[in-house]
């Protein structure tokens, strides 16, 4: 299935969306208006998360950690018991959960998104499992095992678990940074039996979906497990999505990571890494940053997924404020080379955010601002100028001697070869700006260029100079997203 050289990524919390369903429910039983809606939309990709298996262990301890509580009942104040479900990353079984209908649904449902242009993508853990994951009574070798005197010295970080052979003290999942999480147990990968069984388990998953987001991706590097471990392993990714990729050529990989390590991930064999340092930047509302980030190589600018939000950000309409700040990160993120990823509730400009512990959202009107916002965001997107077309970051110079505002200003450029060209500039500032950008089209004269702002009703009518540049004046949060129209772009 042909996919766009800058695709779209829609996800979806499937236990979440299951909910205000009946008990007989399975993921098949979608509407094809539903489905039909999400292709229209210009999707390329559907991420469901949470679909696997999980078990009780993990739901007693999202029951009953004291430290979760308070952000479930900030979500949910009418919170019960029932509403929380675990983590769906504490996984006990790489088999889609009976309650969503097995793997039989998941793949309808597949065959189903692929009929309408739209490839599945699923979720893989590969740093942990959950504490009752058949492995830990079969097979306690696979996994970072420790003394009990050190589960007595640091009970936040260790557990101690039944195995066939008799009780043992187990390491929490975790990173180099924090405690442990205490649903989960840790994967030992200095044992190469273990590795071989995730690899396995890699290739089983790959024939459910069409690509896999792993979940913190960069915790099972060489570095990072030597880091937090004291352990010396084998690189696992390369010989797993080699070993995938000989089985399905085309099976796309995403990297959850962290800590700047966007390009590692990718010499690993990614094909995207998420872009946190962009999100950042733009929470924080550093134009100059921003700008500076996206002096990267457009290789690796390309292999990147930009995003507003997801299940473990805040959500984008309640961290980009005011709404005009919202919109302005949005057409930087979404304009700009790489996967575009958009999550559920986003588009409707909902506010609260829902713990993947959790089975229930809160009910939250559309926001009309946003919405109106995103349908023709998400319109133009399809346009094969942003899906495959050439990006370049334009240089922003001051519109006058002695005016710094142009340092709040981005700008990029989008072409393709039949010479359809897009013009972005964001004022991603608190006060009005000016700017001037020089187009680098060498057959451009001094001349006057019609412009069609493509997110708005109005036709820009400006002056261009090979001088001097095209001269914008845009308010806090101003933006034009701009076509050409006029010979120089038949």
């Amino acid at each position: 299935m042909a996919s766009s050289r800058y695709p779209t990524l829609y996800q979806i919390n499937t236990r979440i969306r299951h909910y205000p369903l009946t008990d007989s429910a399975q993921l098949n039983d979608w509407s094809d208006a539903e489905l039909d809606t999400l292709a229209e939309q210009g999707f390329e990709w559907i991420w469901l998360l949470g679909v696997w298996q999980t078990g009780l262990a993990g739901q007693h301890v999202s029951r009953t950690e004291p430290a979760w509580q308070a952000g479930f009942r900030a979500c949910l104040p009418d919170l019960v018991t029932e509403d929380i479900s675990g983590s769906c990353f504490a996984i006990t079984h790489y088999q889609v959960d009976a309650r969503l209908g097995g793997d039989t649904a998941l793949q309808a449902l597949r065959r189903r998104l692929n009929a309408r242009g739209m490839r599945l993508m699923l979720d893989f853990v590969p740093n942990h499992t959950a504490l009752d994951h058949p492995w830990v009574k079969q097979n306690p070798e696979f996994y970072i095992r420790r003394t009990r005197s050190e589960l007595d010295n640091e009970p936040q970080n260790y557990i101690a678990l039944e195995t066939h052979s008799g009780q043992q003290v187990f390491a929490y999942g975790r990173d180099p940074y924090f405690s442990g999480w205490p649903d989960t147990v840790q994967l030992d990968y200095s044992n190469p039996a273990l590795q071989a069984a995730m690899q396995a388990e890699l290739q089983h998953i790959a024939t459910l979906c069409d690509g896999l987001r792993c979940d913190m991706a960069m915790l099972v590097l060489p570095e990072v497990f030597q880091r937090t471990w004291g352990l010396t392993i084998e690189a696992f990714w390369p010989s797993a999505i080699a070993a995938v990729r000989a089985q399905f050529p085309e099976f796309v990989f995403l990297a959850e990571v962290y800590w700047d390590m966007e390009w590692t991930m990718q010499q690993q064999g990614f094909d995207y890494a998420y872009d946190k340092r962009l999100y950042d930047r733009l929470r924080d509302q550093h134009a100059t940053s921003v700008r500076q980030h996206f002096l990267a190589d457009v290789s690796y600018q390309n292999g990147l997924t930009r995003f507003l939000e997801n299940h473990d950000e805040p959500r984008a309409a309640a961290t980009f404020m005011p709404p005009a700040a919202h919109q302005a990160a949005a057409i930087i993120t979404y304009l700009a080379p790489g996967m575009r990823f958009f999550h559920e509730g986003q588009l409707e400009g909902k506010k609260i955010h829902t713990s993947i512990h959790l089975c229930r959202s809160p009910n939250e009107p559309v926001d009309p601002i946003a919405n109106l916002f995103y349908q023709p965001l998400l319109a133009l997107l399809k346009s094969e100028v942003l899906r495959n077309g050439q990006w370049q970051l334009l240089a922003c110079t001051p519109a006058w001697e002695g005016n710094p505002s142009c340092d709040n200003f981005l700008a990029y450029r989008w072409q393709t070869s039949h010479h359809a060209s897009l013009l972005i500039v964001v004022n991603y500032a608190v006060h009005q700006g000016q700017c001037r950008i020089i187009l680098p089209d060498p057959e451009i004269t001094d001349e006057t260029i019609q412009f069609i702002d493509l997110l708005g009703t109005k036709t820009e009518t400006l002056d261009i100079s090979t001088t001097d540049g095209l001269f914008f004046d845009l308010p806090a949060w101003g933006y034009h997203v701009l076509e050409f129209n006029s010979k120089y772009s038949p």
